[in-house]
């Protein structure tokens, strides 16, 4: 989806740290999502990236200081549920999902957490529509546990979407993905996005990154080095240098 001018501010973060003993992981933060808009997030490992998502999401902790707004509400402290609630899902480095139970009977269990109020179980109707939307319709009975990696992946995004959010973040969805696999989360990501669901991905497969993102913000040391379009911030010369270190450290 094209980034329209003047499209609202979905997400705000506003000076956001967070410390571990000596370790600062995140200085500092500030950036903001348009609605609709498709962010991508770069930077070497250690960079604070997921750290970061943890923050945004309050899974399993929030910010020691700075706000983050949805919508322009703080939910800074709130709780994961409720940030949930809100509009805001993500999914995780590894294949977070229940494993001993069916792809449709993932997608009930995560509507049941994801919706607010009473559990509301989704109907078959929506379920198939679900699957459908991140392509793996053929797999509906089958364990968790059997499907293939990037099917794993699909299931993790399917029981985001079971909450309707209006915000989706991945964190590393090419992780392990042979080129195929790439192409086809480009093209999930696409569909996503094009379906109304503003996006935020983090990624080291940088060509998805190009292929995906309408902006690339690129951390360092739990700082963000640059933001901008995906051409001039993958070949910045201080982004080159964060990923392979300088000239000198180099030879």
């Amino acid at each position: 989806m094209t980034v329209i001018d003047g499209a609202p501010t979905i997400l705000r973060a506003s000076d956001v740290s967070k410390t571990f003993g000596e370790l600062r992981a995140v200085s500092g933060v500030s950036f903001s999502v348009a609605k609709g808009e498709v962010l991508g997030m770069a930077g070497p490992n250690g960079a604070g990236k997921s750290t970061l998502f943890n923050l945004l999401t309050g899974i399993p902790f929030g910010p020691d200081s700075g706000d983050v707004f949805l919508n322009d509400v703080r939910i800074s402290t709130w709780s994961a549920r409720r940030i949930c609630h809100a509009g805001l899902a993500r999914t995780f480095q590894t294949e977070a999902v229940f494993s001993t139970l069916t792809v449709a009977e993932n997608i009930r269990v995560s509507a049941t957490y994801a919706h607010k109020g009473r559990p509301r179980k989704p109907s078959e109707e929506r379920i198939d529509e679900l699957l459908q939307l991140v392509s793996i319709t053929g797999q509906r009975d089958r364990l968790a546990s059997e499907l293939s990696l990037f099917d794993k992946k699909r299931l993790m995004i399917a029981n985001c979407l079971a909450g309707d959010p209006e915000l989706l973040l991945l964190d590393e969805p090419a992780s392990g993905l042979n080129p195929d696999d790439q192409v086809g989360l480009i093209d999930l990501i696409r569909t996503l996005n094009a379906a109304g669901i503003t996006i935020v991905v983090i990624e080291h497969v940088l060509s998805v990154l190009r292929a995906v993102a309408d902006r690339i913000l690129v951390l360092s040391g739990g700082e963000v080095l640059i933001d901008g379009e995906p051409e001039a911030v993958l070949t910045a010369p201080e982004v080159i240098e964060a990923y392979l270190g300088s000239k000198a450290a180099r030879e």
